[in-house]
């Protein structure tokens, strides 16, 4: 695929990635993704990886699900030693592949979905509610009425 500078995309269905339903809230929608495989002008073997995907998590903050859209837009260098990682060029993410340079585009796809997830997903939108928050602290305070210890600087500096 990396001689021939093969491009692959299309569209996926998120219940077929099995690591992924485990960590999501709901395996229904459909991922968009695109690999373009080749060799940048240091001969380096890469894929890049785009891909966009809205998936549905459990917000933290209010426990409801939620759909966050999930963007990845990544280079691969294609490596088969580990020691092969250093040679990388900045801006690459190695990606380890058998010796017979062999790899499995679904793997590559929900990896690459499993590492952007947030470990604690939070819906911006989401509030606690009342009875959770209790009433506004703030307007509940008393206002603090004692005396500003340094006024007495102030009416030293004055003199």
């Amino acid at each position: 695929m990396v001689s021939a500078r093969r491009s692959f995309s299309g569209n996926l269905p998120v219940s077929g990635f099995s690591r992924l339903g485990e960590v999501i809230a709901s395996s229904e929608g459909e991922i968009s993704y695109e690999l373009d495989f080749g060799r940048d002008e240091f001969n380096v073997r890469y894929v890049a990886v785009r891909i966009d995907a809205p998936l549905t998590l459990i917000c933290q903050r209010s426990l409801e699900p939620f759909v966050m859209t999930v963007l990845v837009d990544t280079r691969l260098g294609l490596i088969v030693k580990e020691s092969e990682e250093a040679g990388l060029p900045p801006g690459y993410e190695p990606l380890l592949v058998e010796e017979d340079g062999k790899l499995d585009p679904l793997a590559v796809i929900e990896d690459e979905l499993l590492l952007v997830l947030p470990l604690v997903p939070i819906n911006p939108d989401a509030e606690l509610p009342d009875d959770i928050v209790g009433p506004d602290e703030a307007e509940d305070a008393p206002r603090d009425t004692s005396e500003n210890p340094f006024a007495i600087l102030r009416e030293l500096k004055n003199r």
